[in-house]
């Protein structure tokens, strides 16, 4: 598995966290995820070593995402990272985007994304 045009959101990150800590943005604006969010993460996310860069009481959870016009009815779906080796084996192209979250305050923000598929590897279908 060769993830391409990876696209690591972790400056617009450290933007979001310095504009809370100046009082430039609310806590409520920052730490506004979705119900369905938090329910993902909670029962299909994965856990991190990294504490939430808001509360620090928990550990953030990946929840990932997977869109692209082959995916048919799993296009919108949340993956476990172990189950995107096959998806890369069996697609042309898809796009996954990874999203962290804390489950205790409801922080969340988009960690990265990347592309995955063979599309550009015929020879190894």
């Amino acid at each position: 598995m060769r993830p391409r045009l990876v696209v690591d959101y972790g400056l617009a990150k450290r933007a979001a966290l310095a504009e809370l800590r100046s009082g430039a943005l609310t806590r409520d604006d920052a730490c506004d995820a979705h119900p369905y969010l938090l329910r993902a993460a909670r029962h299909h996310g994965e856990p991190t070593d990294k504490p939430c860069p808001v509360c620090a009481r928990e550990r953030l959870t990946h929840v990932t995402y997977v869109y692209g016009a082959e995916l048919g009815r799993y296009e919108g779906r949340v993956k476990a990272t172990a189950e995107l080796a096959d998806m890369d084996r069996e697609y042309g192209e898809f796009r996954v985007y990874v999203v962290e979250v804390c489950q205790s305050c409801a922080w969340n923000h988009l960690a990265m994304s990347y592309t995955l598929g063979h599309a550009d590897r015929p020879d190894e279908r």
